[in-house]
């Protein structure tokens, strides 16, 4: 539609082209004062096409709110029909699974009150088990203390003996194994004093299961009494949500069926749990006692391996003050022979010094000429090559002496590590105590 405040051309065709509802065209004929006039009545009007497409989404729209109407009609016919048959049947279903609720809740009240007048035994023999598992405890203070004063005393080892060698490997899986053994026997000891306590409250814990059955199953009862007609129901919009604390069906089941299992086998888990604690301090000691061999056996091989090492480094040692030695007359011999090929390089240098003063004609290329020269090149290729080894020499006499240092210091790394294995640690290893099974008898 054309703005109104723009004329309009005076000429309008209606001939549609693609993209354009009508074009403009303008017309050739000079314009007349009457045209003018009648431009205001033409600007703001609606052409015939545009006013047909109008009407036509008017009806399109009309019909189409109505055919919405009726289909919300229907669904929600459908609807309330579905939900009237879906509510009378959750109803059915949900009184259905409480009336079988209310069954299992019968049937694990009535187990539960077979059980409740079962129990009493083995405590004072659980109990006596039980300082046993705390004696060997104790005796396992003295064993540990020993490998950790053996890894700290092999923590004063030098380098490059400082190592994680055979005998630290030994050391620290006993030093596992201990600490493995004594957190064993204090969850042991843990599990009696549990294995006790639930003795003798087991009676009471059945009591409290049964007593919740009974007030949960008159709930239930009186829950799968109400219906739609019922009187004393009301609204309760927050009881959709479940308790944090809520339990499963598997985890009530599996409460009520382990107070009765516990009531029912109480003797024979004291019986088990002693046998269990035998089985453990004998195995323990058995454990200790092969580790404490196979530490011992693996310090004794390597003081054996240190001593050896010290005695080759002992020999390389003396070897090397030998070579010494012979490198200190070597670089002696070289510089007296330097200096004897210089004092040749010097007579042979001064005469071809004079020679060349010789006047006129006589300062001749002759054959002493050319056996000077030739003598004083050879004689500075020795002196060179001597200087050379006189280097070569002096390096290696200084390689010599660094490794006399290190073989020293090595020998003494070594004897420090063997004083160490053989009388630190070997010697503290005796306190060990012999058996650990026969430690937890003793008073």
């Amino acid at each position: 539609m054309a703005q109104p405040d723009e004329p309009r051309p005076p000429v309008v065709s209606c001939r549609p082209l693609p993209g354009r509802i009508c074009d403009v065209v303008r017309s050739d004929r000079p314009r007349s004062c009457c045209g003018m006039a009648m431009a205001g009545y033409r600007t703001a009007k609606y052409q015939l096409p545009e006013w047909h497409r109008r009407n036509a989404g008017v009806y399109h729209s009309a019909i189409a709110a109505s055919e919405e109407a009726e289909r919300g009609r229907a669904e929600a016919k459908h609807l309330a029909k579905h939900a009237a048959a879906s509510a009378q049947r959750a109803q059915e279903y949900s009184k259905s699974t409480l009336g079988q609720r209310l069954d299992d809740i019968h049937f694990w009240r009535m187990e539960l009150q077979k059980e409740i007048m079962e129990l009493d035994a083995e405590t004072n023999l659980l109990a006596a088990q039980k300082l046993r598992l705390e004696r060997a405890l104790d005796a396992t203070e003295v064993p540990y203390a020993v490998v950790i004063d053996n890894l700290e005393c092999r923590e004063r080892r030098q380098p490059p003996d400082l190592v994680i060698d055979e005998v630290e490997r030994q050391l620290l899986q006993e030093a596992d194994l201990i600490r493995d053994i004594r957190d064993l026997l204090k969850r042991t000891i843990i599990q009696a004093t549990t294995q006790i306590r639930s003795n003798r409250i087991q009676k009471e814990n059945c009591e409290l299961d049964w007593s919740d059955k009974v007030e949960t199953y008159h709930i239930d009862d009186k829950c799968i009494s109400y219906c739609p007609d019922s009187t004393n129901v009301q609204s309760h919009p927050s009881s959709l949500k479940f308790e944090e604390n809520a339990s499963t069906p598997k985890s009530w089941a599996e409460l009520s069926h382990a107070s009765i299992s516990r009531a029912e086998q109480e003797k024979l888990a004291s019986v088990q749990l002693r046998s269990l604690i035998c089985s453990i301090i004998r195995d323990a000691s058995e454990d200790l006692r092969v580790q404490r061999a196979a530490a011992n056996e693996a310090l004794e091989s390597h003081c054996q391996q240190l001593e050896q090492a010290k005695l080759r480094l002992e020999q390389h040692l003396e070897q090397i003050l030998k070579d010494i030695g012979e490198e200190e007359a070597n670089i002696m011999n070289l510089k007296k022979a330097i200096r004897d090929k210089e004092a040749y390089l010097k007579v042979a240098q001064t005469r071809l010094y004079d020679r060349s003063f010789r006047p006129n004609v006589e300062l001749c290329r002759d054959e002493p000429q050319f056996r000077l020269v030739s003598e004083v090149e050879q004689l500075t290729v020795y002196l060179e090559a001597l200087k050379r080894k006189l280097m070569e020499s002096e390096q290696n006499l200084k390689n010599l002496e660094e490794t006399r240092m290190k073989l020293e210091k090595e020998i003494a790394v070594k004897a420090n590590s063997i004083f160490i294995d053989r009388q630190k640690c070997m010697s503290n290893r005796l306190r060990y105590p012999v058996d650990l099974e026969v430690a937890s008898y003793k008073q």
